[in-house]
């Protein structure tokens, strides 16, 4: 069988979805719900392509090819399905993709990994951090106006985080010159940045009560950020910030360990499926419609397969290495 995609001739090969012929070919069709060799169904539209034989706009990645169809991948139609399917599944997105402080640092600290190392009692590695952001002995903090501690999240929920005094603390308990830097994560701040919003005032109560870590960061980094591909996808197709405000039900920053070092984020789920096809007796669809959520019973938690991470599209699923 033979069908065209984008003027140009392919050879379809038994079983071959759209988006399998595409990518064979070199075609990079954005997909969210889909991944090779896993069971899915089509959700997302993200992968949406355009059949000139009929004009209809079709998921790539379960329709399978007929004889002599005609495959738009690279119109501005089609693109704008595509970008309109991300704009839906952000305004349902409830997370940040770097932490507020980290990106207004004016020398570039990663300020929240280092408040990770300094909950962890990571004193060296914390004092790494700063050595590698500023030109000690000298502390930039000192003629600092506090850009951070004013984007503080935990500043939204009663006081902001002493960052600068945090800093302080950690660079007198060594002498830095026999610490070893620990490089940044480099933070892109070209990258698309999704904001967590406003906290209800449930949510603010809640965190109030739970988070009570040393420094009381909330840690609103994402753990699954460097391969999150909603937020790959949203940049590559120039989103600056949801178009849609519709707002999110989710339950923020609330973190379910399932087993191990395998997290799961709730706030941070397009239910896609990907986990609940791939888990038999794991996790499962709750109610229909907008209010939909994926959930995992905690009878079911044992059933969960290894790797069940590596088909999340999103920060959702990931592991914990600290």
């Amino acid at each position: 069988m033979q069908i065209e995609i984008n003027n140009i001739q392919v050879k379809i090969e038994d079983g071959e979805t759209i988006i399998e012929a595409c990518r064979r070919i070199g075609l990079d069709i954005p997909s969210l719900c889909w991944s090779k060799n896993a069971v899915h169904k089509s959700s997302c539209m993200v992968c949406a392509v355009r059949n000139l034989t009929n004009g209809q706009i079709i998921p790539s990645c379960t329709t399978l090819p007929t004889e002599g169809m005609h495959i738009d991948t690279e119109s501005d139609e089609v693109k704008g399905v595509r970008k309109m399917s991300l704009d839906l599944l952000l305004s349902d997105h409830r997370a940040d993709c770097e932490a507020p402080c980290s990106l207004v640092c004016p020398e570039g600290l990663d300020v929240e990994a280092m408040l990770n190392c300094y909950d962890k009692d990571k004193f060296e590695d914390a004092l790494g951090l700063i050595k590698h952001a500023f030109q000690l002995p000298v502390l930039a903090c000192d003629t600092c106006k506090a850009p951070c501690e004013k984007a503080c999240r935990r500043r939204n929920v009663d006081t902001a985080v002493s960052i600068r005094q945090i800093i302080k603390e950690i660079t007198e308990l060594f002498d830095a010159s026999e610490v070893k830097e620990v490089e940044n994560a480099v933070i892109d701040k070209k990258m698309f940045q999704s904001k967590l919003g406003r906290f209800t005032d449930g949510e603010k109560q809640r965190l109030k009560e739970t988070v009570s870590s040393k420094s009381r960061c909330l840690h609103c980094a994402c753990d699954g950020r460097s391969r999150c591909s909603l937020r790959q996808y949203a940049g590559d197709y120039q989103i600056k910030r949801p178009r849609y405000n519709m707002g999110s039900a989710m339950p923020v920053m609330t973190k379910v360990n399932i087993k191990g070092q395998l997290w799961f984020e709730q706030a941070k789920c397009i239910r896609c499926g990907l986990c609940v096809y791939n888990s038999n007796n794991g996790f499962t669809f709750k109610d229909r419609g907008f209010g939909m959520e994926v959930i995992l019973p905690e009878e079911n938690k044992s059933n969960v397969p290894d790797g069940i991470e590596s088909l999340c599209p999103t920060g959702a699923l990931y592991l914990n290495v600290d």
